[in-house]
């Protein structure tokens, strides 16, 4: 990354760029990846929005205020809840859409987005959340859990996909990545450098309180790869109070497994989580994710976390200064870090945790990708 001094200014990017698209893979709710959709508003506010799916009513304000154009996909049945099953058509789709005229495209790829053929004097900077996971790194676990039809077509349609993927990953001038595993992936996927700009995270929300309780903290989707099972058979053995925030597929059979020191919330409002975070031991996070907000957050709130030693969590959490890491997804590892934490929580300091969570505000985010455009 440049010298700051060396860098344009905004509003020499805005003047450079007058016409910016920003490609989406799909609008149907406000998580991590949508949060970067208003992050590229806020320095582009002027931009269109491309995507395959669009539920308006779930989306912010923000969004909601540009114009949104959605690829073919949002005209077939059914595909504002199973669009993911249109996925072999969503790189001709991406294709068809019509950006001549943009100076600038902005794809944000999970989904596929990147594919798009952009106007041959245009600039094409992707920001990357992950390479698509059904495509690679989890392609087995997505085709376990798949119905019979599409377990018996997924391995002649996503070898076609993976070859599409990687081509189509050649198009794009520059890429970025949320993290350096994101980092790394890129490097073994396709075959490309790219830059980290770790993405934005609204940690002003976000302070801490005096008043700390005993119990610890789990926040998330109970999803398979999540693994909130870790964190119940881990706190089961320990006996010690938790708060597990969150719903999901797995949630019913969590909470028949949990014992009586284990409580479930399905959601909580803004103050609700915040009190949460602030007033929490530390937060637990059983993910291998690519980058991982959740962490950053309980930071900003002035508390540690105790983090599986993968992923994104790498370059949020400083071992030993805001939390700590165990090694293994199982729960003999998780029981471990839990009482090693327990030995060293009296040298924690909140503002430290708080001073490193400053590290990811969105400003930071702004900063990183003006310099990638620069």
């Amino acid at each position: 990354m440049r010298d700051s001094a060396d860098l344009p200014s905004l509003e020499a990017l805005r003047r450079r760029y007058q016409r910016v698209a920003i490609i989406h893979y799909w609008l149907v709710t406000m998580r991590g990846g949508e949060r970067v959709i208003e992050r590229l508003l806020h320095l582009f506010p002027n931009a269109d929005i491309f995507t395959h799916v669009y539920v308006p009513e779930k989306m912010s304000d923000i969004i909601r205020a540009r114009k949104v154009t959605t690829s073919f996909i949002s005209r077939l049945p059914g595909a504002t809840k199973h669009y993911q099953k249109y996925l072999p058509l969503m790189p001709m789709a991406l294709e068809e859409l019509d950006l001549r005229g943009y100076d600038l495209v902005l794809s944000s790829e999970s989904g596929p987005a990147k594919g798009v053929i952009a106007a041959p004097d245009a600039l094409h900077l992707s920001y990357v959340h992950s390479p698509m996971r059904y495509l690679w790194d989890h392609y087995h676990d997505y085709r376990e859990t798949a119905g019979t039809v599409s377990r018996a077509l997924m391995p002649f349609l996503f070898h076609r996909l993976r070859s599409w993927d990687v081509t189509s990953a050649a198009r794009v001038d520059r890429l970025v990545a949320n993290s350096n595993f994101i980092k790394r992936r890129i490097a073994r996927t396709w075959g490309r450098e790219a830059e980290v700009v770790h993405p934005p995270v609204a940690t002003h929300l976000f302070g801490k309180i005096d008043a700390v309780e005993p119990h610890y903290l789990w926040v998330g989707q109970m999803t398979p790869y999540k693994r909130a099972d870790l964190a119940v058979e881990a706190f089961n053995r320990l006996g010690l109070p938790l708060l597990m925030v969150g719903d999901g597929e797995m949630a019913a059979e969590l909470r028949r497994r949990a014992g009586p020191n284990i409580r479930f919330v399905e959601r909580l409002d803004l103050s609700g989580l915040q009190h949460a975070y602030a007033s929490a031991r530390a937060l637990i996070f059983t993910a291998e994710e690519d980058f991982g907000i959740v962490p950053v957050e309980a930071m900003a709130s002035g508390r540690p976390v105790i983090a599986y030693g993968r992923g994104g969590a790498l370059d949020s959490i400083v071992p030993d200064q805001t939390g700590m890491f165990f090694d293994a997804q199982t729960p003999d590892s998780l029981v471990e870090a839990v009482e090693r934490f327990e030995r060293w929580l009296p040298h924690f300091d909140p503002d430290c945790a708080i001073a490193q969570a400053a590290r990811f505000a969105p400003e930071r985010f702004d900063d990183g990708m003006i310099a990638a455009l620069a």
